[in-house]
């Protein structure tokens, strides 16, 4: 496992026409390039994630697992606008000196994915194995693969769509109503807004999961119980939780960009725009009780893209299935892979 750090040298314009200076981006590697360079999988991490992709898709990415870095070189990056390495709102500005805060730009899906392109060329690959991600990862590798036709040989969308959804986006403009209620909202220090996300993230989690998960994980055995409840304290354990790791500007800038997400913009009918796309293999997962991306958004994107195949997995978990099914998940991509 290798933490490194690209910078660009040169100026990056965002899809807005604003630019950034001073480009850095953060990844992590697992094992060895071949000669060919032909061993590359390439996983794209979701809204709050990291790119120690081992750390939180033990699953499917590690020693004896499916991707596995005594085979494969295994590539995740730090996604732009977020705080694990990569330029974000904490980040130092080279035109004032000090941190963005509240003036980093907004970024949409395709400003990230074109960065993925950065570090492609940088290390030298011409194609990737397999390109995979969830949620907003399975946007990011979506946008990738139309921006840059060929760049993946199989490509996994798990639990995404093409364009985001009013649901969804209503989900993400709640969580930042909760941000913008708290008063330190306006400050520019990296604790503006925390408690604010710590709502934001408990709205967050509703989506990420649904009545039946709560009822499993979460079901009271005291019934004369007038106070304290499980369901509640796991709301408020999430919002600490996250607080301790990530920060709120990012956590704007991200569900921003997640809202942003449309695959038509300024090209055409969405269907026509995935009708083009070209790769050996494409397979999309969706989650049975997904809630905030229901599995027909899913399959539409199999339904248009050439050879694509959809497959749908049972789970009790919700959106958060993409993370926790890994034994499914590992079946369906075991069996229906380019090798």
């Amino acid at each position: 496992m290798l933490l490194e750090k690209f910078k660009y040298k040169k100026k990056f314009t965002l899809e807005s026409g604003e630019q950034l200076q001073g480009l850095e981006l953060a990844y992590h590697t697992y094992g060895t390039l071949n000669k060919e360079k032909s061993n590359v999988i390439w996983v794209c991490h979701a809204l709050t994630g990291n790119s120690d992709v081992v750390s939180w898709w033990q699953g499917l990415v590690g020693e004896d697992k499916l991707f596995n870095p005594d085979e494969h070189f295994i590539i995740c990056v730090n996604i732009l606008g977020s705080c694990y390495g990569t330029t974000g709102p904490l980040s130092i500005n080279p035109q004032t000196r000090e941190p963005y805060f509240h003036d980093f730009p907004e970024i949409t899906i395709r400003d990230i994915s074109k960065t993925f392109s950065l570090i492609k060329e940088h290390l030298g690959i011409k194609q990737i194995h397999t390109l995979i991600g969830g949620s907003l990862g399975g946007q990011q590798a979506l946008e990738w693969i139309i921006q840059e036709p060929n760049c993946a040989k199989n490509v996994v969308l798990m639990a995404t769509n093409a364009s985001h959804s009013p649901w969804g986006i209503a989900f993400n403009e709640s969580q930042r109503m909760a941000i913008l209620m708290d008063q330190t909202w306006s400050e520019n220090n990296e604790l503006a807004g925390i408690n604010g996300m710590k709502v934001a993230r408990s709205i967050a989690l509703l989506s990420y999961r649904n009545y039946n998960t709560y009822k499993f994980s979460q079901s009271e055995t005291d019934s004369n119980k007038l106070d304290n409840y499980k369901a509640s304290s796991y709301q408020r354990y999430q919002g600490e939780k996250l607080s301790v790791r990530f920060n709120a500007y990012s956590y704007w800038i991200l569900t921003k960009a997640l809202d942003s997400h449309h695959v038509g913009r300024n090209r055409g009918k969405i269907e026509d725009v995935l009708n083009s796309i070209q790769c050996e293999k494409c397979i999309t997962i969706g989650i049975s009780s997904d809630l905030l991306f229901p599995p027909e958004e899913t399959k539409f994107i199999a339904e248009h893209i050439p050879n694509a195949q959809f497959f749908e997995i049972d789970s009790l978990y919700g959106h958060d299935g993409f993370l926790l099914e890994f034994d499914k998940i590992g079946t369906v991509l075991k069996e229906n892979l380019v090798d």
